[in-house]
């Protein structure tokens, strides 16, 4: 992504600060025409109840979207638009009761890589008639509040023309970063910086104290920054200078921590829900509830906290306890639970605990240690066991004299460290005063933080000589706008076919130098979403190697560039973070495994291809019999043992082959067999994504023997094997067809079927193949999973679970799971409706392994009250599975949760996978 950087030459009246909070947005500008600089915060016009429009120095970071007729037209209006999302207090207020049409942390779902980030997923189970926002959606919206609530007020001098600075975690990473400049620019905000939010913070001191604090050259300054939905930490240390008193170098950055007052009003929630009564409350009233503890939360931890403060809740829920909506809280019993829980006592070793965290209910990844004492410790220890001389808090985690002061306890006791404390001035607004003074001094009007890159990158390179090393491209402490040309290494860059660039950072290792060729340690470098691609060139198709240089660069708006460069030659290609693609960072190490099971022997990979090419001949119908069985022979490997690389590269000479299927229909059903037995499961290995799409383009033109059964089954089976792999847009191309053709079938069964062999002319087994087909569609919105679980449902009980409809058994099972194999949480049916469909399965009388396997997805325990059926509902199950004598393990998944082995992963998928590939359930 393309922005021009903020030119220090073009002197805009304003330099604005934005903080795009995950809880409150705030923004500061400076006048550049007053003598004085004087940081003045910009009240920002909302809506705070229907009808009524205040300015407030915070605009709430929640969207509320009304249902058809709640509010009268003009009750929404704005002064610029009668038309506008409803954003800040009002829709926070509102939608505190309604939570399923209000949209919030969005900024935390932004660097969540577990998820499509572009994905429209807010509100998180949302309302069903609810228009759902990607994070980056939301974002935007605020933003264009933002943007039209400062033109409106100051017509003269338009926020896109200001010079502006938007801040971000320091932790952010480079996905979420571009995220957030793609949502600026749709805002209507092409010209802006990025600015760590420590920083940011440090600045706003800074302006204010620095003349005054008697600090001097070798002292150090943790900043440490924890607001609604993150914990950021960082460490600045003092300089002696020649042109200034004292000059200031960020020196290291934590790692991105979803920690903060989120997860304490999710703690206080989950200590109401025990007081009244300890069954879990339903998904509605829980969202309710939360909102209520985030009020209490900062009545009794603020100043002049009441001594109790009751929670009220609404009387509905089936899993209400009793008669009892009401809870007292005292302000000690509060104080104890959240400052015990997040600012426990420490020793100077501890760190923090690497297990999976109980904070799942809104499906972001939490930190899954709440401690955030250990983080600290770990952070100074792994930084040389720092003790620095200065302390800044920011954040509203701090507003609460009580933290800090608990922090500060116990760091003392535990490091025998006891830092001077920096006066921090109006926590809710010092990041966008902070970011304001920023843009002033990069006019050249004061001193700017050096120490640029807050984390040194490295490119994996050698990857096909067995043993992984990368290269470092840009050290942590590079500056804005440098451009570092690693001139002394030629590398062999591969075009016209699929590569894959591995990438890695380290927050740890910031000794290491541009061109230096390290070994990859799995301790200190953290992999990176990696770019998966075709370099093209030219007109030539044929593959093709160049030698190249590489060029790396940190642009002035604080993104990464990465370019190789011809050696000898014109020609040069630019490296992106491909935000699409990288929205599945957790399965990097996956992936890393997946490209090194087992090493690809090159004669092995010929000889076999010689033996695919002979038996996929055009000319020789009889030759495609046995394709496996021979190929077994020639690598004398299991085909259970074929490694993914060995098996990437026979998809890739399959499709030069596909000519074959217009030849003859057991040509074309080995052709459509081995294709999507080399790709399966459709992603997983470098550059997965390019093979897909040259697959699909088969698509278009269909069965080519369209009259024989067993193509059509190959067919169908093909893109059950590569599912993951397909976008959302390719899965419903598949299954709408499918679905309306089943439906027709299905709800109107005397209906003589005419027409040709695509609709249900077809027998059990092609039948079995298009509804594993259709279960292994993920990415299907709910609504369409709802509808297709019903049709199964119908057919069930209408044919019954005997061995030949085991299929729609199993793809009930998949439509319906708790975990997904691949696809996003945002795309898994309701609780509810999972429930309904475990109680109608279990009723069929079905003993069969299917009828057991569904009922296990259907009912297995996450912890994610969103998801879980009722604890009534899987004692049902579990009572059902152990008359039906069910393995323990199948019992143990429902009863207490727990990962797929092996043998279940292959179940679930429908087949074995490939060696070093699994799924993510």
């Amino acid at each position: 992504m393309k922005i021009n950087p903020m030119n220090p030459d073009i002197e805009a009246r304003y330099v604005v600060g934005i903080d795009l909070g995950t809880t409150n947005s705030a923004v500061a500008y400076i006048d550049m025409q007053q003598k004085n600089f004087a940081v003045a915060p910009f009240a920002v016009p909302q809506l705070v109840a229907p009808g009524t429009v205040e300015a407030r120095e915070s605009l709430p970071s929640f969207h509320y979207e009304p249902a058809q007729g709640e509010f009268e037209a003009e009750a929404t209006a704005l002064p610029w638009s009668s038309h506008a999302p409803v954003v800040g207090i009002l829709a926070r207020e509102h939608g505190a009761a309604v939570p399923g049409r209000l949209a919030v942390s969005a900024k935390s779902w932004l660097s969540h890589s577990g998820v499509d980030r572009k994905a429209e997923l807010l509100p998180w189970h949302g309302a069903p008639d609810v228009n759902k926002l990607s994070p980056g959606e939301a974002s935007r919206r605020y933003l264009e509040h933002i943007r039209r609530a400062w033109d409106h007020a100051h017509p003269e001098a338009p926020l896109a023309e200001q010079d502006l600075v938007l801040t971000v975690p320091a932790s952010f990473d480079e996905v979420a970063r571009e995220l957030t400049v793609d949502a600026a620019r749709a805002a209507g905000l092409p010209r802006l910086c990025l600015l760590e939010e420590p920083q940011a913070a440090f600045y706003a001191w800074m302006r204010k104290h620095r003349k005054t604090s008697g600090m001097e050259a070798g002292q150090s300054i943790l900043v440490c920054d924890i607001g609604g939905g993150t914990t950021d930490l960082t460490l600045i240390e003092t300089e002696a200078s020649k042109d200034a008193p004292l000059t200031y170098r960020r020196v290291a950055v934590g790692e991105h921590l979803l920690l903060g007052g989120d997860n304490l009003d999710l703690a206080l929630a989950y200590h109401v829900e025990k007081k009244l009564g300890g069954s879990k409350l339903a998904p509605a009233v829980w969202s309710i509830l939360v909102r209520r503890c985030q009020q209490a939360k900062e009545a009794l931890l603020g100043a002049d906290a009441p001594e109790n403060y009751t929670i009220q809740l609404p009387a509905r829920g089936r899993s209400v306890v009793g008669d009892s909506r009401q809870v007292e809280l005292e302000r000690d019993e509060v104080a104890q639970l959240l400052i015990d829980g997040f600012l426990p006592e420490v020793a100077a070793g501890d760190r923090p605990d690497v297990r999976q965290s109980g904070f799942q209910e809104f499906g972001l990844p939490y930190a899954p240690d709440a401690g955030i004492t250990r983080y600290l410790t770990a952070f100074l220890a792994e930084h040389g066991n720092v003790r620095p001389d200065y302390i800044l808090f920011n954040g509203g985690f701090f507003e609460s004299a009580g933290l800090r002061r608990r922090l500060l306890d116990v760091l003392e006791k535990a490091l025998d460290w006891k830092p001077q404390v920096l006066q921090a001035d109006r926590l809710n607004l010092a990041v966008a005063c902070g970011a304001a003074e920023y843009g002033r001094i990069r006019r050249g009007q004061g001193t700017r933080i050096t120490g640029g890159l807050a984390r040194t990158y490295y490119l994996g390179v050698g990857q096909d000589r067995g043993e992984p090393s990368a290269i470092c491209l840009l050290p942590a402490g590079l500056e804005e706008g440098e451009t570092v040309p690693l001139t002394d290494r030629t590398f062999r860059l591969y075009i016209r076919q699929p590569v894959e660039f591995s990438l890695f950072t380290s927050g740890t290792r910031t000794t290491d130098r541009p061109g230096d060729l390290l070994p990859i340690d799995e301790e200190t470098m953290r992999p990176m979403p990696s770019i998966k691609t075709v370099i093209n060139s030219g007109k030539k198709k044929t593959a093709d190697q160049v030698n190249v240089q590489l060029l790396a660069k940190l642009t002035a708006i604080g993104t990464i560039e990465v370019w190789l460069e011809e050696q000898g030659g014109n020609r040069s290609w630019q490296l992106q973070f491909d935000a699409r693609a990288a929205t599945q960072t957790d399965r990097a190490v996956e992936e890393d495994t997946a490209n090194r099971a087992g090493v690809m022997d090159e004669s092995m990979a010929a000889s076999s291809i010689g033996v695919i090419r002979a038996m996929l001949h055009a000319g020789q119908k009889e030759a495609s019999k046995g394709l496996f069985k021979k190929l077994e022979e020639n690598t004398g490997l299991d085909r259970s043992e074929w490694p993914p690389a060995l098996l990437r590269r026979w998809l890739e000479e399959t499709l030069l082959l596909g000519d074959c299927r217009k030849a003859a229909p057991e040509l074309e059903a080995r052709w459509l067999n081995l294709a999507g037995y080399a790709l399966r499961p459709g992603y997983g290995f470098a550059a997965d994504d390019w093979r897909v799409a040259n697959v699909w383009r088969i698509k278009q033109a269909g069965v080519e023997h369209l009259r024989n059964e067993m193509c059509r089954a190959e067919w169908w089976i093909l893109w059950r094997r590569i599912a993951g792999g397909l976008t959302e847009n390719q899965q419903l191309e598949l299954a709408n067809p499918l679905i309306k053709q089943w439906n027709s079938r299905i709800r109107n069964p005397g209906v003589k079927k005419t027409g040709k062999p695509t609709g249900f002319q077809f027998g059990d087994h092609e039948s079995a193949e298009v509804w594993r087909l259709l279960g292994s569609l993920e990415r299907l919105q709910v609504a369409r999973k709802e509808q297709l679980g019903e049709l199964l449902l119908i057919w069930l009980e209408r044919k019954g679970t005997r061995i030949s409809n085991g299929a729609a058994v199993w793809a009930l099972g998949r439509i319906g799971a708790r975990v997904p194999s691949y696809g996003p949480l945002n795309t898994v049916v309701p609780a509810d409706t999972a429930e309904q469909w475990a109680e109608r399965l279990m009723q069929l009388n079905g003993s069969t392994k299917e009828c057991a396997f569904a009922l296990m997805h259907l009912a297995r325990k996450t912890d994610d009250r969103y998801r879980d059926l009722s604890d009534d509902a899987r004692r049902k199950a579990l009572q059902w599975m152990q008359t039906n004598q069910v393995p323990n393990r199948l019992q143990k998944l429902v009863e207490t949760g727990g990962l797929l082995d092996s043998e279940e992963q292959d179940r679930a998928f429908g087949e074995a996978l490939p060696p070093g590939l699994h799924l993510a359930g």
